[in-house]
């Protein structure tokens, strides 16, 4: 009987973000991924949120490394995080590591990891772990799928990847590869990326981008230009810097890991920009604003991005006016749609003319859609499959896009965040959950629970009332107060009779308390939360937060 391999899922199935798995093998641990997720609008003061890591902490001494897909920050964004509490090796492209390393080194972290660079085709054994890194086109360069050759048959992990046939560097997902595992092998068990799944058709190809932006350059002669997209987006970077160089224009880059990410890639040799057509953005005033190129970070609309202080007035580099451009090279993230559409609205206030993926075709996604995924199905026809990487309804509409090419619904398991499942000799069945929470990111890792979010949702929405009194414990007496002091209830200097009609109804409770219920500090407290919360809902059917501060004589 062969050994069973087991697959935990700690984050990224039913999110956009937060990828991160294990496979174990012979009582080790592997992890695929391990990325964060940017925050919800209701997600108040928070900077970022990470997979719930106590599993990993808990098994710590089985783990043998992290393979890194690709260098996407919702897959490698939470490896500094993770490695403050666990030491591992990290495997990856040199391009996904040189991301990754830019976030462990900020964070001092660099003598907690190995960085171990792995190429296109290489099969290599890590432990128990036989595991063969297969091409894939995505929107950051040099993207893998992985399979991995186990006791029980391959299980091949797809990455995020589209099928694009004329790819910016060439680089093509390697389908003959997959397809001759599958013929040679079988795929005993495949996880495919969900994202797009809802879309029909097929992904536009991202070469098609650079003749729209060329076109956009035409146009737009003699106006300064400042586009935007993902830093890791090397082939955009380098699309956009091709219509930059036609039209005789300087490239500049503004924003932290625009700079970093252009760097690296020019030193790896992925981006090819000349040193004669690129310059720093401290030398930008110094250029004729006509001949100029800025490629900026914020195209999601951050707000400290360099994009949005752009939009409100507040960049230190820029000032946006009506002889500029702006083209944001991208898509939002689901979430992301307001913090876009405002930073849209700051700059077209500033004069500048905007150029977006709702107007123009200056984005293409990374992202397979639904015919993409049929032949990936088609090639791969596994035994058994789990739609990764999206929203619960992007992964439900990938189990029917298995279906459509034929695929048996009782081999298909829809899984979550938490889930395990275990491939044995006698097929795949759901094991133990596993702690998949959200953590929270606010300054400091762990610094933030529900329960902070809970009470900031309520001051934001609702405000504080705080009510101080003093009371004197041994003759039962209120000496002090109480004191209503509030802030986003209602304004204060307006409302003095409302004030003083809670002042009067607090304290003949707390009287009355003193004298029947108790002398405590505890009882009062919840004497006067009680009466203050009860009057405010009656008058003014609003429930803010009530702080009671009552001081011992």
């Amino acid at each position: 009987m062969a050994e069973p391999v087991k697959i935990t899922f700690l984050g990224g199935l039913g999110e956009i973000g937060r990828n991160c798995a294990c496979i174990e093998i012979e009582g080790r641990i592997m992890l695929l991924d391990c990325g964060l997720m940017f925050p919800d609008l209701d997600m108040l003061g928070i900077d970022l949120v990470l997979p719930d890591f106590s599993y990993l902490r808990d098994n710590a001494d089985r783990i043998e490394g992290c393979l890194t897909t690709h260098g996407h920050e919702d897959h490698v964004g939470g490896l500094s995080f993770l490695l403050r509490d666990i030491s591992f090796p990290i495997y990856g492209s040199e391009l996904a590591l040189g991301i990754a390393r830019n976030r462990i080194e900020e964070a001092g972290l660099l003598d907690r990891t190995e960085l171990i660079p792995v190429h296109d085709g290489e099969r290599r054994q890590i432990g128990p772990f036989d595991v063969e890194f297969i091409p894939v086109t995505h929107s950051v360069p040099h993207g893998f799928a992985t399979a991995f050759h186990t006791p029980q048959g391959t299980i091949l992990h797809s990455g995020d990847f589209k099928l694009d046939l004329t790819p910016v560097d060439g680089r093509l997902t390697d389908l003959a590869r997959m397809g001759q595992i599958a013929k040679d092998q079988g795929v005993r068990l495949l996880l495919a990326d969900s994202t797009n799944a809802e879309e029909a058709g097929h992904s536009r190809s991202e070469s098609t981008v650079g003749g729209v932006l060329y076109d956009l350059f035409h146009a737009h002669e003699g106006r300064r230009i400042i586009t935007a997209s993902f830093a890791s987006h090397i082939h955009r970077v380098q699309q956009i810097a091709d219509a930059a160089i036609d039209f005789d224009r300087t490239v500049v880059t503004l924003g932290l890991s625009m700079k970093k990410n252009v760097k690296l890639a020019r030193d790896l040799g992925l981006l090819h920009i000349p040193d004669h057509a690129i310059a720093d953005i401290a030398d930008v005033g110094d250029l004729e604003p006509g001949k100029v190129c800025v490629i900026s970070t914020g195209s999601q609309g951050e707000p400290m991005s360099a994009l949005a202080r752009m939009a409100a007035g507040e960049s230190k580099f820029l000032k946006i006016t009506p002889d500029d451009t702006v083209i944001l090279s991208s898509h939002p993230i689901p979430g992301n749609e307001m913090n876009v559409s405002k930073v849209i609205d700051g700059l077209v206030r500033l004069g500048a003319d905007v150029v977006h993926s709702g107007i123009s075709d200056v984005h293409a996604t990374g992202h397979a859609k639904a015919e993409e995924l049929k032949t990936l199905h088609s090639i791969v026809q596994p035994e058994w499959f789990i739609p990764v990487h999206g929203e619960y309804r992007h992964m439900v509409a990938h189990t029917r896009v298995a279906e459509d090419v034929g695929m048996d619904p009782d081999q298909i398991l829809l899984c979550e965040d938490g889930d395990s499942v275990v491939l044995s000799d006698n097929g795949l069945v759901r094991g133990d959950p596993v702690p998949a929470g959200y953590l929270y990111v606010d300054g400091i890792v762990g610094d933030v629970s529900h329960g902070v979010l809970r009470d900031r949702k309520v001051l934001a929405e609702e405000g504080v009332v705080v009510v101080v009194v003093a009371i004197d414990v041994v003759a039962g007496t209120v000496i002090n107060g109480p004191e209503v002091i509030t802030r986003g209830w209602i304004h204060a200097p307006e409302a003095e009779d409302l004030i003083d009609e809670a002042t009067d109804a607090i304290r003949d409770a707390v009287e009355d308390a003193l004298e029947n219920e108790g002398r405590d500090i505890e009882t009062i407290q919840k004497v006067v939360r009680r009466t203050a919360g009860r009057f405010v809902n009656k008058r003014t059917k609003r429930r803010p937060m009530i702080v009671p501060v009552v001081m011992e004589a």
